[in-house]
């Protein structure tokens, strides 16, 4: 399989299959193929069905198949942004925010990666419930706005606020602390808990979380009477 990725801000990614090659997406993200490419509708059993609802995907996943020679498909973004590729291997599995998944190739899985502290899960901003992909292949996932890439070094600390991280290597820890000072939580205009991230490991972070933009688009909304 090789792959381009176009038209930043609203991205859609075309993969040119050999024969017999599959892609993986989520439900109704395909946008457009050749016509020789074979949909098959699978669920993966009862457990993954349940863990894929809870970290906020589709209950089904949809797999693609080039048959009787080469195809194509593409997955367009959802959101103005960006989508990035990933080579995922056994030893370098990948942490994403909840709907990032877009597509991969067959050997990639994707499960449900929970927190293990309570506090992450009520104050990270995107919960305690996000998406692990891990195996062997290419991964394409959602960005929300643009990407500011950082490799932290073993202990190197950076500290987000809610919603900006889209992706880190599992060997990222993500703690959350309460920002300091009545003052500041009464009056910063910041949430009041910021993510910290500490390597090693490499983090991928968005200018433009989608709830950010839900919430700034509401606010201009005029209020029901």
């Amino acid at each position: 399989m090789n792959y381009q990725i176009y038209g930043e801000p609203m991205p859609v990614v075309i993969c040119n299959l050999n024969p017999e090659e599959t892609m993986i997406s989520e439900a109704g993200a395909m946008s457009w193929m050749s016509p020789n490419m074979e949909m098959k509708t699978v669920g993966g059993g009862a457990g993954k069905m349940l863990g894929r609802m809870f970290s906020g995907d589709s209950i089904f996943q949809n797999h693609y198949t080039a048959k009787n020679g080469p195809g194509m498909i593409a997955f367009a973004s959802s959101f103005p942004g960006s989508i990035r590729a990933f080579e995922i291997t056994p030893d370098r599995p990948i942490i994403c925010q909840k709907k990032a998944f877009l597509a991969s190739t067959a050997g990639v899985e994707l499960s449900t990666f929970v927190q293990k502290k309570l506090g992450v899960g009520f104050f990270g901003g995107e919960g305690f419930i996000m998406q692990k992909l891990s195996g062997s292949g290419i991964a394409f996932i959602e960005i929300d706005g643009s990407t500011m890439e950082y490799d932290l070094a073993p202990g190197q600390q950076m500290v987000i606020d809610t919603g900006y991280l889209a992706m880190m290597d599992a060997t990222v820890r993500l703690e959350v602390q309460q920002v300091k000072g009545v003052k500041n939580v009464l009056f910063g205009g910041e949430s009041l808990f910021n993510t910290i991230l500490t390597g090693p490991g490499k983090i991928l972070l968005q200018t433009m979380p989608m709830s950010n933009f839900v919430g700034a688009i509401s606010a201009l909304l005029p209020s029901k009477k």
